[in-house]
């Protein structure tokens, strides 16, 4: 693969020009919420064509082929987003395209893939198997691969979002980034670092999915074993070389965040924002709000990379989401068995302000007292503060938790 000398200031700009018409000129959103500690703005690519950033990159890699490219087919190789930005392009240009796709991928991304035109194929394992079933099959068609993250173009076409971005907010002072392969950080800190050298640019990753953070602490190109989060659409094994380069020279900093940390992001951008946004997209949200990066003060744009997260996967974040922020817990509490105890017991839950969701009682087990009994509460809070207000007023009352 070319080094980044193929990618220039120019390209990014004939980017922006070819995508005027297809790319939508995402909402730069100021968000009172999670402006505690400084300025932040939200870049909503979640809202853009096909749900994601991935069209840009996509599209303009696909408008540079030749006609002779064209109609060898194109094959690609994407957890989702990237499927369906290559799979619109595809269908408006009039070529076929074959995607792969790891087969653990939402549903709702395959299908709508599917609804462009294109014909999926189903891998199994995750996107780097994907990856290397679909080189199989552009050597045996002889048709053009477009890589998700790991070319000029591609990275190009990324790039006009950090154009957006110094147009839409003159004084920003850092730029955070989801990271998966890598393309999209590299797109953005090029043009950004070009344009004004002065802008931070963070990316972040999922911790269970660390390949470009681990390339970076090593110096070299890291292949996981595994990756296992449910940001599918940062889920890299193995980050580009061309990436590599380019976060080496132009991102100030990699981090991660936590699977908890993740839905917590996802919720808040639900409640307070009134915005959908899948696991990879909220990363960049999460490290602003467990303050993984130093931004204090600064103008901060969080870029939210995409929106199409499966309604089922959705319905577990929130629940997720809600226990990470102290919304929702459980408690196990000893009691005698005993009429009044369980009306005691709510009565002080309902005096702290909780509301109680869900009641089991059960027998304790055989080393305990026959009168004994456990008795399980799920209950609805507004953060931990209250949670331990409530774990305080139930022990001074004489009632053992568990």
């Amino acid at each position: 693969m070319a080094k980044d000398k193929k990618l220039s200031l120019d390209r990014i700009y004939q980017a922006a020009y070819v995508l005027k018409d297809v790319a939508r000129k995402t909402d730069l959103i100021y968000s009172p919420h999670f402006s505690k500690k400084n300025q932040v703005y939200l870049k909503t690519e979640n809202l853009q064509a096909t749900g994601s950033f991935k069209l840009r990159g996509a599209y303009f890699k696909i408008s540079q082929l030749s006609e002779e490219d064209r109609a060898a087919g194109i094959v690609a190789c994407s957890a989702g987003n990237h499927a369906q930005g290559v799979a619109l392009a595809a269908e408006r240009m009039g070529i076929k395209s074959t995607i792969c796709m790891p087969d653990g991928a939402p549903i709702s991304k395959v299908e709508a893939t599917k609804s462009y035109g294109a014909e999926v194929c189903l891998v199994k394992g995750a996107y780097d198997d994907a990856y290397a079933y679909a080189c199989r099959l552009q050597e045996e068609n002889h048709a053009t691969f477009i890589h998700p993250f790991n070319d000029p173009d591609v990275i190009a076409g990324q790039g006009t979002i950090g154009l957006e971005i110094l147009d839409q907010l003159s004084e920003v002072d850092a730029i955070v980034v989801p990271v998966g392969g890598g393309g999209l950080v590299s797109g953005v800190a090029y043009a950004v670092k070009h344009l004004n050298p002065s802008i931070k640019v963070y990316g972040v990753q999922a911790s269970e999915a660390a390949s470009m953070a681990d390339s970076l602490k090593y110096d070299e190109q890291v292949t996981l074993n595994t990756v296992n989060t449910f940001a599918d659409g940062i889920a890299v094994k193995q980050p580009g070389d061309l990436t590599f380069s380019l976060i080496k020279k132009y991102v100030d900093e990699v981090v991660t965040v936590s699977e908890d940390e993740i839905a917590a992001a996802i919720l808040a951008l639900i409640e307070k924002q009134k915005l959908i946004a899948e696991g990879a997209g909220a990363v960049s949200v999460a490290a602003v709000m467990f303050d993984k990066i130093p931004v204090e003060g600064r103008n901060v744009v969080c870029l939210v990379s995409g929106g199409n997260i499966d309604v089922n996967i959705l319905s577990r974040v929130i629940t997720r989401g809600l226990v990470t922020s102290g919304r929702n817990s459980t408690l196990q509490i000893a009691l005698e068995d005993k009429p009044g105890q369980l009306v005691d017991v709510a009565t002080i839950i309902a005096s702290c302000g909780a509301n109680v969701t869900g009641v089991h009682y059960g027998h304790s087990d055989a080393n305990t007292a026959v009168t004994s009994c456990v008795l399980t509460l799920d209950i609805e809070t507004r953060d931990f503060g209250q949670i331990e207000e409530i774990h305080k007023v139930l022990t001074e009352k004489g009632f053992k938790l568990l």
